[in-house]
């Protein structure tokens, strides 16, 4: 009797350990959100060729959901921003802010584009932060800007 209690008892600890599913026990229930978020920093062009752009911004953590999603509003037109670019992030719960980056495809060369940014979470949920409308300007064909990381400033002596 006693054998045939130990082979189950290895048997099940074997098995267990042969079909567990480690990513199911890496899943952690949402964080509370976030009462407040700001931006801390940007947004801000990170680069741009003459076809597509790429805003960076920073904000406090949101918390809630760990899948994000920055979108910038943007047009040619300050009163106009209708069209919109998406960039999924994930959070870092662990992280006390969240950097955000947005790639803005189909743009035309020398042109002048107005912008604002916000985030939301998977379930389409605000963060409750917004910029101010920003601009940028793409460059000539063949062209780029880079802007991040930030140059040091050139000492004079």
């Amino acid at each position: 009797m006693n054998r045939l209690l130990v082979k189950l008892a290895i048997t099940v600890a074997v098995g267990s350990l042969l079909f567990s599913n480690p990513t199911a026990a890496q899943i952690l229930p949402p964080q509370k959100r976030a009462e407040h978020v700001e931006i801390t920093q940007g947004p801000a062009l990170e680069l741009a060729h003459d076809d597509l752009a790429i805003v960076r911004w920073t904000t406090t953590n949101p918390r809630g959901l760990d899948e994000h999603f920055g979108i910038v509003h943007y047009g040619t037109d300050p009163k106009d921003l209708s069209q919109k670019a998406k960039g999924h992030i994930r959070l870092n719960r662990a992280h006390p802010e969240t950097i955000f980056r947005v790639r803005m495809d189909g743009l035309k060369p020398q042109t002048t584009y107005y912008y604002k940014v916000t985030s939301i979470d998977s379930a389409g949920q605000s963060d409750g932060v917004e910029s101010p409308v920003n601009k940028f300007t793409t460059p000539a064909p063949g062209q780029r800007i880079v802007v991040y990381p930030p140059q040091p400033v050139p000492q004079s002596n």
